[in-house]
């Protein structure tokens, strides 16, 4: 339950990013929405491979570092 609570301080944050975000190219005249609507296949892409990769990493967990005996130590 821990785990979720860290997460969610990064998820709002880059929720408002992004509105901010929005609504600074909107003030721009640059039509955002238009640009959005030919790419969210792309994110929705990049959002599933970007979940795959943490999936994998979560899966094999914390790799183990190989002890190093040195010289004239037991």
């Amino acid at each position: 339950m821990s785990k979720r609570k860290s997460k969610d301080p990064l998820f709002w944050g880059a929720i408002l990013v992004l509105l901010g975000g929005l609504f600074l190219l909107h003030n721009l005249q640059v039509d955002a929405l238009h640009y959005l609507a030919m790419l969210w296949p792309v994110i929705l892409i990049a959002w599933g491979l970007w979940k795959l990769v943490l999936g994998i990493i979560e899966k094999r967990g914390p790799k183990a570092t190989p002890s190093v005996s040195k010289p004239g130590l037991p």
